[in-house]
């Protein structure tokens, strides 16, 4: 059991909003890295990343298809 990434984000809100989408389905959602993005506002050198257990991979994916 453990933590793979499903996605990156340049903004932190987008990754809360996945994470919440997530956690609704029921999916156990952790967003890293989110202080270091809003530190400096440079999503793009340091993006916000969405991790999930890596059993939930598929079914997230599934859950968020446009990912």
């Amino acid at each position: 059991m453990s933590l793979v990434e499903l996605a990156r984000f340049t903004s932190a809100a987008e990754a809360a909003i996945v994470k919440g989408r997530l956690e609704a389905e029921g999916i156990d959602a952790v967003v890293f890295d989110n202080g270091m993005n809003l530190a400096d506002s440079s999503g793009w050198l340091v993006p916000v990343r969405v991790m999930v257990l890596d059993e939930d991979l598929a079914l997230a994916r599934e859950t968020l298809p446009k990912i």
